[in-house]
């Protein structure tokens, strides 16, 4: 039953209030200026727990729980070392109050994501399981790309748009930078769309969740800030033959595409991801040598 049919005054599955009767009880409404959108549905927010199960013996780290909808269901689930940031000091009281209700479980942290270090929340295997707020989560999904090795896996809301980005194919207009560095990282998938009527307020586009899982053997093993550093020159021009696009690296591109054997007239998203993983490791030859 969604919390939307759930009569007022009634517990929720987990012991706690609807999460409508919480908001209205800390007046809490979603603010544009933290990418808030609040998902109300106990079943939704189940759904996405679940997805990232296992969630014991792991620390699960979740950012911006808001009211908790999420943060209930990964605790109801099985999660016994969640952590949860939250930049909104309006939603404290009400963290608090789930963390009194799971003794031990839950650990809050006061602050911006882009400030912390995830990796220093708990040792591995570890897991993130978020409801992305729109207006940083593909900065902090690359974050986290940088030091993929220390998760085992990524569980993550975005908007549909976003989520298409991270699962397109070659000569797709969803093909990206986002694309490459997912997909050489990692074998990712959408798991499924989330409707826009599921968030107080709605969202004027539909948001998906996908699920990052890092590759065992990533084949050629190459520098991630290099490949990072390519694929922003070669996408932030995309409508540019390589030869042109790729100039702000300071190196002979002629060269270097030769070497990669890649014609000087494509553009990026004419690339496989095993193309700009090749590209990188000449770069990185060239400019070492």
């Amino acid at each position: 039953m969604s919390e939307d049919n759930i009569p007022s005054g009634k517990l929720a599955n987990d012991g706690l209030p609807p999460l409508r009767e919480v908001i209205a009880t800390h007046d809490l409404s979603a603010q544009k200026k933290f990418g808030q959108n609040f998902l109300f549905d106990l079943n939704l927010t189940g759904r996405i727990a679940r997805a990232a199960a296992p969630l014991e013996h792991a620390t699960i780290i979740e950012i911006g729980p808001g009211p908790g909808g999420l943060t209930r269901a990964l605790l109801f689930n099985g999660a016994n070392n969640l952590t949860v940031i939250e930049r909104d000091p309006r939603c404290q009281p009400v963290l608090e109050q789930i963390s009194n209700h799971y003794p031990d479980a839950l650990h809050v942290i006061d602050g911006d994501a882009l400030d912390v270090d995830v990796t220093t929340l708990g040792p591995a295997p570890r897991k993130i399981v978020a409801n992305l707020p729109y207006n940083v989560g593909t900065q902090l999904l690359i974050n986290w790309l940088m030091q993929i090795d220390q998760f085992t896996s990524l569980t993550l809301m975005f908007q549909k748009e976003v989520a298409e980005r991270v699962v397109a194919r070659p000569k797709s207009k969803a093909y990206g930078r986002l694309s490459v560095l997912c997909q050489y990282l990692c074998d990712c998938d959408i798991l499924f769309d989330v409707h826009r009527s599921a968030f107080t307020p709605p969202p004027k586009v539909t948001s998906a969740v996908v699920q990052l899982r890092p590759k065992e053997d990533r084949g050629t093993k190459i520098d991630l800030t290099s490949l990072a550093k390519i694929t922003q020159a070669a996408f932030g021009q995309r409508r540019k033959m390589l030869r042109a696009s790729l100039k702000t690296l300071n190196i002979n591109v002629g060269e270097l595409l030769a070497k990669a054997e890649i014609t000087e007239t494509s553009r990026a998203e004419e690339l496989s991801v095993a193309d700009f993983v090749r590209l990188t490791q000449i770069h990185d030859e060239m400019a070492a040598s």
